[in-house]
C-alpha cells in the first residue's frame, strides 16, 4: 500500500466503514497517538435516516451525502481509501482489499448491516431494499417508471399492479416510507398523471409482529397506525410475506397482493466478512463484543454500531441498531484506544438512550424522550430539528431545509426525475479485413500481369 509509515508514537487504526460509527471514531482519534486509515466502498458518508426522502423525490442524493475527503481535508493523520474489503487476516494483522493488503495495529469494523431476506431468494431478486443512496435512487426510478408504464398499458390488472406499493416492515423506515408515498398519492401524483385514477392505488404496510415500531411505546405505535390509515395506507400487522415473484406477493395468511414494487424494510443482518472468529458470529450475523466493543476471541479487533452485539443483563439481545448507539460506542472507543496506548484502564460502555421518534407525514409524527411523549406537529418539528442538526455540512443542511420549506408551502416535490445510469458503450468491432487483404493482393497480381502486357499500372494500387 502507498500509505506512509506511522510515526514513532503512532499506532495504525484501520476503520472499515464510513457510517455513523466509523466517521465519529475517525474524527475523535488524535493524530498524536494514531494514524487512521478509513476504508469504505464509497467516497462519501450517507445520512441513512433520510434515504426514504431520496426514494420519494423529496431530496437530492447529494444533500444527504458528504465527501469523506472534504470532512478530513485538514487532518493529515487520516487517509481515505475507496475499496472493497475481502477478508481479515488476524494472524498477519492485515485486511485484504480490492486494492491490496492494509496492515493494522488496531482494526475496527464499522461496516454496518445489510438487508436480511431470511434466505428467500425470490424476495432478494424481485424486491427492493433501501440501505444506500443508489438503492434509494433505484426505488425512485422504479416508482416513477411504473406510473409511466401504467399510462400506456391496456391491461387493467397490470395497471393496478403498477400503481400498488407493498412495503414490508413496520419499523421507522417502513412507516416513514409508507407515509411519504401516501402523501405523494394524495397531493402530487394526480397532478402529474391526470389520466390515471389514483383512487384505485393501494399502499400496503406489512408487519409480522402484532404492532408497529416495537422500539416505542404501545401508545405511540397505535398512534402511528392511526396516522398511516388517515393518509390511506392499509396497515396489516401480524402478517408476514412468504414469497414474491415480481408480480404477486404471497402472504402467510394464504392471501395475495398484486404489485410491481415490493420494498423490503423488514430486517437487517451484519455484513460480516471472512476472517472473523466463528465463536464471535451470532444470530443475525452480528459480531459478539465485550463491554469495550472488543470482538470476542481477539485482542486488537473491535466492532461498532449495527454489526456489533454487546450482550448484557440490560440488553440480552444487544443494543438497538440505531445511529445513537453507533456514535456513542465510537466516542467511547476513541477514548479507550487512547487509554490503551497510554497504559490506562479502558472504560465500559453504557448506552444513554435519548429517546426515539418517527414521522409519518406532514404534521404527523411521534417522539419519546425521558418518559415524555410528543405527538403531531410538536413531534414533527422535533424530528425535523434533530435530523437537520445531524446532517454533515452547513450547505447540506440549508439545502434540506429549503426543500422542506418548499414542500410544506407548495405540497410539491420537484425531484421527480427518472435518472438511469448510462452503460458504457462497447468498443465498435473492427471490420473483418481479410477480404480487403485478399482484394488488394488480387489487384496487385492483376496489375503485375498488366504491366507485363504493357499496360500502365494505376498509382496507389
Amino acid at each position: 500500500m502507498d500509505i506512509p509509515e506511522t510515526g514513532l508514537k503512532q499506532k495504525r487504526v484501520v476503520i472499515v466503514g464510513a457510517g455513523f460509527a466509523g466517521l465519529t471514531l475517525a474524527r475523535k482519534l488524535s493524530g498524536k497517538y494514531f494514524q487512521v486509515v478509513l476504508v469504505d466502498r464509497n467516497n462519501y458518508h450517507q445520512f441513512q435516516p433520510l434515504l426514504y426522502q431520496v426514494a420519494t423525490g423529496g431530496l437530492e442524493p447529494s444533500s444527504i451525502s458528504f465527501p469523506l475527503r472534504k470532512v478530513f481535508q485538514d487532518q493529515k493523520h487520516i487517509f481515505i481509501r475507496v475499496a472493497e474489503v475481502k477478508n481479515v487476516n488476524s494472524e498477519c494483522n492485515e485486511i485484504k482489499t480490492s486494492i491490496g493488503a492494509i496492515p493494522y495495529d488496531y482494526l475496527i469494523l464499522a461496516n454496518g448491516a445489510e438487508s436480511n431476506f431470511f434466505g428467500n431468494e425470490n424476495l432478494h431478486h424481485h424486491g427492493y431494499s433501501m440501505k444506500s443512496v443508489s438503492e434509494a435512487l433505484l426505488i425512485r426510478n422504479t416508482l416513477l417508471q411504473n406510473y409511466e408504464h401504467a399510462l400506456v398499458t391496456d391491461d387493467e390488472e397490470e395497471r393496478l399492479a403498477l400503481l400498488n406499493i407493498v412495503i414490508v416492515g413496520g419499523g421507522p423506515t417502513g412507516v416513514e416510507l409508507a407515509g411519504a408515498i401516501a402523501e405523494m398519492k394524495n397531493k402530487l401524483l394526480p397532478k402529474d398523471y391526470p389520466e390515471l385514477n389514483f383512487s384505485t392505488m393501494k399502499i400496503y404496510l406489512l408487519e409480522a409482529a402484532p404492532g408497529l415500531i416495537n422500539s416505542m411505546s404501545s401508545t405511540s405505535a397505535v398512534l402511528v397506525k392511526v396516522y398511516l390509515e388517515k393518509l390511506g395506507v392499509e396497515v396489516l400487522t401480524g402478517t408476514a410475506v412468504s414469497d414474491y415473484d415480481g408480480k404477486t406477493v404471497f402472504l402467510s395468511n394464504q392471501s395475495t397482493l398484486k404489485t410491481r414494487c415490493l420494498i423490503w424494510a423488514a430486517g437487517v443482518k451484519g455484513a460480516v466478512m471472512e476472517g472473523i472468529p466463528d465463536e464471535a458470529i451470532l444470530a443475525g450475523r452480528r459480531i459478539k463484543v465485550d463491554s469495550h466493543n472488543r470482538i470476542a476471541g481477539t485482542k486488537n479487533m473491535f466492532a461498532l454500531g449495527d454489526i456489533a452485539c454487546m450482550i448484557s443483563d440490560h440488553q440480552p439481545k444487544g443494543h438497538p441498531q440505531v445511529a445513537p448507539v453507533a456514535m456513542q460506542q465510537a466516542e467511547l472507543l476513541a477514548a479507550n484506544l487512547k487509554r490503551l496506548v497510554t497504559g490506562h484502564e479502558m472504560k465500559n460502555f453504557t448506552y444513554r438512550d435519548k429517546g426515539s421518534m418517527a414521522t409519518v407525514g406532514r404534521n404527523l409524527a411521534v417522539a419519546e424522550t425521558g418518559g415524555i411523549k410528543f405527538r403531531g406537529l410538536t413531534a414533527w418539528l422535533i424530528w425535523m430539528l434533530v435530523h437537520l442538526l445531524s446532517v454533515i455540512g452547513l450547505k447540506n443542511r440549508l439545502l434540506i431545509l429549503i426543500n422542506w420549506i418548499w414542500q410544506y408551502i407548495t405540497y410539491d416535490q420537484s425531484l421527480r426525475l427518472i435518472i438511469r445510469p448510462t452503460e458504457k458503450r462497447k468498443p465498435m468491432a473492427l471490420p473483418d479485413v481479410t477480404p480487403m487483404v485478399i482484394s488488394i493482393k488480387s489487384s496487385l497480381t492483376v496489375n503485375k500481369a498488366n504491366q507485363e502486357n504493357g499496360w500502365e499500372c494505376l498509382n496507389g494500387i
